[in-house]
């Protein structure tokens, strides 16, 4: 198993040295992507039991549940890519690198390249044989030649890969913002929209699908959605302040102050991982132990975090602008069990854990530190979700 995971410290501008790792082999490369196809698919089940609970709306839940299949589409894309390896065929073909210590998800780079990759799909299709004429030209080799057709495999891999880039809609390195009105406030000049804006990054920092969700209420003239002005500034303002290293305080603070007529209620970071793995991944602590202990059959060899940050507004005061005006300005609620300097810059903060039932076992029966306050999602092959404190 070691020789078909390659790693190397990579160093950037800025960053600590990260455990970057490229798989060399496509038996391994197809059991790291078909892990990721049961783990997005067990996603959009735990957001429809955070739902039920209470803990999510139904336009929340949906929000979410597209991001989650957009990133699912962006696997499946990658794996068509990466179908036949550079080590194992000898083609020419590229090699998927990953963060092996910090996320576990493929690095921000490889989302980049799919994004560029995309943009000339149409082009690289007009110079390929159809999928149609790829399969009966394999047919011909394996039955005229008795060969296995590794080219022609290889160019097919290639051929799915553009065909699922230029369907597009998937998870990008920055999905910009998007609003969903909710209703309408008061009355006459003091009518406010309420809106749900949400977008989504992939997060160079700790290379993870990271989604925001906001309620705001508008008290511009023109909705937001219409306003030739805000609306290209609001969207700019949020994808510019969308990094992992910045306190939701700070980011809700910011836009607070830059726009007169956008009040955030409330903010919410969703942090989709890290993913550990027996197999795959090098972090520490007891989750790598108990995945150990679990010796899992291939497919549920993992667990994903999934963390939650909280934001809300808990009450208003004015401030002056200009000679006569009056802004209004939130004033946000802070953890009050934060140590002085040691705060999250948020309301509140929920660690879950989403995993299949073996390694959650192993879990209780070890019983760690630091785990009792983590929520626990477990998911079976049939899509049954049970939740634990």
């Amino acid at each position: 198993m070691t020789n078909d995971i390659k790693t190397s410290e990579r160093t950037s501008a800025g960053f600590a040295p990260r455990d970057h790792a490229e798989l060399t082999d496509t038996q391994i490369t197809r059991r790291y992507f078909s892990k990721f196809e049961k783990i997005t698919a067990h996603l959009a089940r735990v957001a429809g039991q955070m739902e039920v609970e209470g803990n999510l709306t139904r336009d929340e839940v949906d929000v979410l549940a597209r991001y989650v299949i957009k990133l699912g589409l962006s696997f499946k894309a990658l794996a068509n890519k990466y179908h036949m390896s550079e080590t194992a065929y000898g083609l020419g073909g590229k090699t998927l690198t990953f963060d092996r210590r910090d996320s576990g998800f493929p690095i921000h780079a490889e989302l980049l390249q799919m994004a560029s990759d995309a943009a000339q799909a149409d082009t690289h299709l007009k110079g390929m044989a159809s999928a149609r004429d790829l399969k009966s030209q394999m047919v011909s080799q394996i039955v005229g030649d008795l060969s296995v057709p590794k080219k022609l495999q290889y160019a097919l891999s290639q051929r799915l890969y553009y065909e699922e880039l230029q369907r597009g809609d998937l998870f990008w390195p920055q999905m910009h913002p998007d609003v969903i009105w909710r209703m309408n406030k008061g009355e006459g000049r003091d009518t406010r929209r309420v809106y749900l804006a949400h977008w989504a990054v992939y997060d160079s920092e700790v290379n993870l699908p990271t989604i925001y969700l906001m309620e705001l209420e508008d008290t511009g003239r023109t909705a937001l959605p219409k306003d030739e002005r805000r609306w290209p500034q609001m969207q700019s303002h949020l994808m510019a302040q969308s990094m992992a290293g910045l306190q939701l305080v700070t980011i809700a603070t910011g836009f607070d102050k830059d726009f007169d007529e956008l009040h955030p209620k409330r903010l919410r970071r969703f942090h989709v991982g890290p993913m550990y793995s027996h197999t795959f991944t090098r972090q520490t602590g007891p989750l790598r132990e108990v995945l150990e202990q679990a010796k899992s059959p291939p497919g549920e060899d993992w667990a994903l975090a999934w963390t939650v940050e909280e934001l809300k507004s808990a009450s208003v005061k004015e401030e002056k602008s200009g000679w006569f005006g009056k802004v209004e300005r939130q004033v946000f609620a802070l953890d009050p069990f934060a140590g002085a300097g040691s705060g999250i810059g948020a309301t509140s903060m929920e660690r879950a854990i989403i995993m299949p039932e073996r390694p959650f076992q192993v879990l209780a029966e070890k019983n760690p530190a630091g785990f009792h306050d983590v929520r626990k999602f477990v998911v079976s092959p049939g899509g049954r979700v049970l939740s634990y404190r």
